[in-house]
């Protein structure tokens, strides 16, 4: 196990994100038309100072919000404010990169047991006795 887990979560930099304030979407009233409260957070994954890693198993996930040219796109409109909206989005961003933070466990494949490979044959031979004793007396189909 030489693989290194990084003790602390993973911080994107705040100059690597770019954010924009839009219209958000839905009822709101009259004020919906005239405030930008929903918030694009986009980032460039590549272009990022995450560990090439990270990067990697980030590109690889199979999520919308990611485009082809590897621009993870977040919207943000759940509250009412921009700041709450903003927060929202960044927390976002953090939970999808923390996902990804911590390399998955390789698999290791394994052999049944003995004990086990005999229990299975006896549990066959049980249930072939079972349905060889419901045949019917006398009929062999020999």
């Amino acid at each position: 196990m030489s693989e290194a887990v990084p003790s602390l979560p993973l911080v994107v930099r705040e100059d690597e994100v770019e954010l924009s304030a839009i219209r958000a979407q839905g009822a709101g009233g009259q004020n919906v038309n005239k405030v930008s409260s929903a918030i694009h957070l986009r980032f460039d994954i590549g272009a990022s100072s995450l560990p090439d890693d990270v990067k990697a198993r980030l590109l690889a996930l199979r999520d919308s919000r990611i485009t082809q040219e590897g621009v993870l796109v977040i919207k943000a409109q759940q509250h009412r404010t921009q700041d709450m909206n903003r927060l929202d989005a960044y927390s976002r961003l953090h939970e999808l990169v923390n996902s990804v933070a911590v390399p998955p466990k390789a698999r290791r494949a394994t052999k049944p047991t003995y004990g086990s490979k005999q229990e299975r044959l006896k549990g066959k031979s049980l249930r072939s006795q079972t349905k060889t004793a419901r045949a019917k007396v006398g009929h062999c189909d020999d």
